[in-house]
């Protein structure tokens, strides 16, 4: 128990240093919020009038304590612009964004685990080696980039898929994956070449190991060597792996859902920083931030329950 109340006491500490360092970036960046939203034509009595209500003529330090304890209560601020709770306008978006990374998580796991899996059958063949350079073919490309050249096979050349927009699921199932189809794949096709990579390694050092030799010998066929016995104490790097991806993913869906029109919280977040509106920019960010933050923190949690000799060391500490 001391291990998760060390855990959860980092947490805490990361989330308010990030917090704390994005309201100070987006505070420090050039121009005037005052002035965005009224136009360079307002008058000075105008703007500061502006400035009042925002509460831009306060200590930054003060500001941010103030929305600190708000955000702790759950109301993240409302923004400069539409007045909407920010709280809310995430809500409405967030269902957008993790339909993508979980598609894009998917087909990342189900290209990357059968091609590691197809690999170390014989290490070094042509499988391995043109897998290898496939991997780094695709590491090697931007997201975006890959999102363009999609549209242009996808939707331009063969008129399968639509090039941008967003269809909920209440206008059906299909409609709805035919949208999010390529948006997923700008992201999938990058991300699981680290993993097959990773994945690859460990099964070759696990299928050393002398219970694998133990398998073999009794005479069990090589894939149920692989799938029963190689491939769980194999996983650990990969579940690290795909919590750290979690980063890369929002990153990338931030651009990914402005080329494809997606109205999610990277679209909204990109919204925020063109508008120069503070208070919508740091609780979408601090919301990003706490939702990497507890993905990496559950995937910690993830390896108790893969390797009880871990949950032995880690709750006895």
């Amino acid at each position: 128990m001391h291990w998760l109340a060390r855990q959860v006491l980092r947490l805490a500490v990361v989330l308010f240093c990030v917090t704390l360092l994005t309201f100070l970036i987006v505070n420090i960046l050039p121009g005037d919020v005052a002035t965005a939203i009224l136009g360079g034509l307002a008058t000075p009595e105008d703007l500061a009038g502006l400035r009042a209500d925002l509460g831009l003529d306060r200590p930054m330090l003060v500001r941010y304590f103030d929305w600190l304890g708000s955000a702790l209560s759950g109301d993240l601020g409302r923004s400069h612009r539409s007045g909407e709770p920010v709280a809310q306008a995430i809500a409405d978006r967030l269902p957008v964004s993790l339909q993508l990374m979980i598609m894009a998580q998917v087909i990342a796991i189900g290209i990357a685990v059968p091609a590691a899996l197809l690999s170390v059958r014989r290490p070094g063949g042509l499988f391995d080696r043109l897998s290898a350079s496939t991997a780094f073919g695709f590491l090697a490309t931007p997201s975006f980039m890959l999102g363009i050249l999609l549209i242009y096979l996808f939707s331009v050349t063969l008129d399968l898929l639509p090039a941008t927009g967003f269809s909920p699921m209440s206008e059906g199932l299909w409609a709805n994956l035919e949208s999010m189809i390529l948006p997923a794949l700008s992201l999938g096709l990058i991300e699981w070449t680290v993993l097959m990579r990773v994945l690859r390694s460990d099964l070759l050092t696990t299928l050393k190991e002398d219970f694998i030799l133990l398998a073999r010998a009794k005479g069990l066929p090589p894939w149920r060597v692989l799938l029963q016995h190689a491939l769980r104490p194999s996983s650990f790097t990969l579940i690290t792996v795909i919590g750290l991806n979690i980063g890369g993913l929002i990153g990338g869906a931030v651009i990914v859902e402005q080329i494809f029109a997606l109205p999610g919280v990277g679209r909204l977040l990109l919204g925020g920083i063109f508008n120069r509106d503070l208070i919508l920019v740091q609780g979408t960010v601090s919301f990003i931030a706490a939702g990497f933050v507890l993905v990496n923190f559950l995937v910690d949690m993830l390896y108790a329950v893969l390797d009880p000799r871990v949950r032995h060391v880690r709750f006895r500490s």
